[in-house]
Order: C-alpha cells, then structure tokens, then sequence
C-alpha cells in the first residue's frame, strides 16, 4: 500500500470509504491495515477480505431533548454493525465528548475480530454519542439515552445487535436502554443490552469480566514467557471498570502495581500502591485526583516507568511510535481497545516485548455478556462461580489456540488472533453467499 500516490495512499488507508476524510484516517486506518496484515495467510477466502474494509450497515443519528433550563440541545449519535456473518450484532455504547463516526467504525471492526478470535457467536457492533455525561444532570442524561434508544431501535434488538455499557456508560445506562427498547416494543426485552443490573437480568461477574480477563490472559502470557507474578511490577493506564479491577486482581495474586493513571492523575510508588485503597478512593470521589498513597508523575515520563508488565486500559491510540521506542515492559496487555498503533506494534515486536492484543486480551467482557444473553434467552441463571469457571476456560482456550498459530506462523499475537477471526468471519461469508 505505501507505493500508492499520496492521496490514493490515504484513501486505501480508509478502504476507499467516501465517507471519511482521508486526511484524519485513525483509528479506522489502524484495523485496515491490521487486517491487510492477514491477507497473505487466507488462502482462497483472499478474495472476500474487503467485506473486512466495508461496514455492513452504519446508522448516525440526530438526538434532540429538551435540557433542564428548557433550552433545546442536539447531540449527535452512531451505531455500526461492522460484521453480522456469524450472528447477531455484539458490541457496547460509548458517551465521549471525542466520539466520532472513525472511532466507531474501528471500534465496531475490532468487535467483529474479539467475538470470531474467542469464538462468540457474535458479528461486531459499536456505538456512541458525542457527549460529556458529567456536563449534564442526571435527568438529561436519561432523556439523552431513552432518545438515543429510540432512534437506534430499528437495528438493534435480541436477536439483531445487543449493545453493552463501554466509555462513559454502565449498568444505569442499559436499565434504561432496556426499558425503552421493551417500552416501544410492548413487552419486555431484556436480553436487548448485556452489563445490566442483576435485578433486570444481569449477570453475575459481568461487572468485573473485562479486567478479569486482561489477568487471565497476562497470567497465561507470563506462564509461556517464564516470568513470575510474584513480585512482578504492574503499570496500569486507566483505572475503571479495567484498570481497576486488573490491577485488583494483579495486586491479590502478588504483584507490585506501581504505576496507575486515569484522566484526573498519574501516580507512581515504587514500593507498591494499595489498590483496594486506590479503589475505595475513586469510588469515593469520582477520580484518582488526591490519592495519596503514591507521588504524581508526568506522563510521558509513565510510559518509561520499568515493569514486567504494562497494562493501557483507558483509550485507543495511546502507545505511540514515539512512546513505544521508550518503553520498558516484558508484555503489554492491552486492557483498552486499540491502543497500540500499527507502527508501534512494529517497534515494540522488534524489541521483543510481548503485546497481547485487545481482541483477545479484554475479551472477558463479551464472553460474559454472552452468558448474560444466553441466561435471558433460557431465564436460567449460572452462579458467580459457574460463570468465572466457563470464563476462564473460554479465554484460557482462546489463548492457547491464538499462541500456537503464532508460534507455527512467526507472527505477533494480534496478526495470530486475525488470522484466526477472519477465516472463521469470511467463511461464514463465502458459505453464506451473495443475496441476491
């Protein structure tokens, strides 16, 4: 693609797609090109690869409310099923004030690529509103949401796309979609949404399933690269609903998590940070800002920070080329999604540092909403326990399976995960057919 002219260069880049501007190509630019990275291991289903490059159905809405002060605000809302192949459309709801319709283009590709690598029977979807949730009332955000839901209502449902809480959304946030979906509908829906409270027909575990899945899988990366959890150093970027509860999970089995960052501060203690006081401090006031069981620390200066293990759970785009050459890590965990550039996986691979790729890495979320949405369906419910053994042995297998196509190929991890999830999408196309 390189030897492309400039300007047909920077449309490739964005799979030709009129819609986006190539002079602004990220963070879809990165997932084509990560899945022009497989194209030499597909075989006879090379010829549907750019079913990958074009999203199958992308909706952006307009969502007006009447604000508290009776003014009339307008903010702007998206949903994208990248990929319905395999099934139905899976994939959260994220309210940023950054949002755009590139992000969740890309968050949707890597979507339908997590659910294929893990084996979910689920294509890939993602959504979003432009929108700061804390600069508005809790009443305005509710009338944002009930709008939102409403106006996305004719693509999603139980058995057509299933969105789950992402950036800026939670429980709260599907009780709500749930409720407006199943009120427009005339009856109750609740496996429409998964990350939903218990009492609504949530999932036990749910809540924790990401960052337990980014343990599991660092746990399993450590096991194949020798390198003990005992004593290990932890840095962890971003310290929600992933961060938190990885780093939780790092701190319980005996690691030393050093380092932790979310959008309020960056904090470093050398000697360990206690994370179950970090956490009762964010669950108190709302951030990391004031913590003071560790030192503030610039932020570049963070991703220099010596580790074993280095977790980025916050945004995509975060790892650099430049903040790669800097970084000290024997294994990065990708507990965001994307957050490694193509051209800083390149570095970090050249320096021998193991990266364990979103779509496998964060996994752990989907595979539980997946029991969420089997639970609904069958109104059968698993105990906590029985839904961290199945967890654990879905991510254990996918890693197992994901190493040996790495080793057998000499490819990083993520271009193993890809070559894994898009024989199993483009098969289910090929057999699928054309209509009509």
């Amino acid at each position: 693609m390189s030897a492309l002219p400039g300007s047909d260069y920077a449309k490739a880049r964005i799979g030709g797609l009129s819609y986006l501007n190539p002079a602004a190509p990220e963070p879809w630019a990165s997932f084509v090109e990560q899945i022009e990275r497989v194209r030499p291991y597909l075989g006879d289903l090379e010829r549907w690869i750019e079913t990958l490059k074009h999203p199958k159905r992308t909706l952006i809405v307009d969502v007006p409310i009447e604000r508290d002060d009776g003014t009339i605000a307008h903010y702007e809302g998206y949903r994208v099923q990248h990929n319905l192949s395999r099934g139905p459309g899976k994939g959260g709801i994220r309210f940023h004030p950054d949002v755009t319709l590139n992000e969740v283009m890309a968050l949707s590709g890597w979507m339908t690529v997590k659910n294929a690598a893990i084996g979910l029977p689920f294509g890939g979807a993602k959504g979003g509103i432009r929108l700061d949730p804390k600069s508005v009332s809790k009443g305005e955000l509710q009338r944002i949401t009930r709008r939102f839901t409403s106006e996305i209502g004719i693509i999603i449902g139980p058995d057509r796309d299933i969105p789950a809480p992402d950036v800026g959304t939670n429980e709260m946030t599907m009780a709500i979609m749930m409720d407006t979906f199943s009120m427009n509908r005339g009856g109750t829906a609740t496996g429409v949404v998964t990350g939903k409270p218990i009492a609504l027909g949530g999932s036990l575990g749910r809540r924790e399933a990401t960052g337990r899945g980014v343990f599991i899988t660092a746990r399993e990366a450590a096991r194949h690269l020798n390198v003990p959890l005992e004593g290990a150093r932890v840095v962890v970027q971003g310290f929600g609903n992933v961060g938190g509860i990885g780093a939780r999970l790092f701190h319980e089995s005996g690691a030393r998590v050093i380092a932790i960052a979310d959008h309020a501060a960056t904090l470093v203690n050398e000697a360990g940070i206690d994370i179950p006081a970090a956490l009762a401090h964010v669950a108190a006031k709302g951030s990391l800002a004031g913590f003071a069981g560790a030192s503030a620390i610039d932020i570049e200066d963070f991703w220099r920070l010596e580790c074993e293990f280095l977790v980025p759970a916050a945004l995509e785009g975060q790892i650099t080329p430049q903040r790669a050459e800097g970084i000290r890590t024997r294994i990065v965990v990708e507990g965001a999604n994307g957050p490694t550039t193509p051209a800083a996986d390149d570095i970090l691979r050249n320096r021998g540092i193991l990266v364990v790729p979103d779509v496998l890495a964060n996994a752990g979320g989907v595979t539980v909403s997946y029991f969420e949405w089997v639970q609904d369906f069958s109104s059968f419910f698993w105990t906590e326990d029985e839904i961290n053994d199945r967890l654990e042995r879905i991510m254990v297998g996918a890693f197992n399976a994901i190493w040996q196509i790495a080793d057998e190929k000499q490819v990083s991890l993520r271009t193993a995960a890809f070559i894994i999830a898009c024989h199993r999408v483009l098969e289910a196309r090929a057999e699928r057919g054309l209509y009509p």
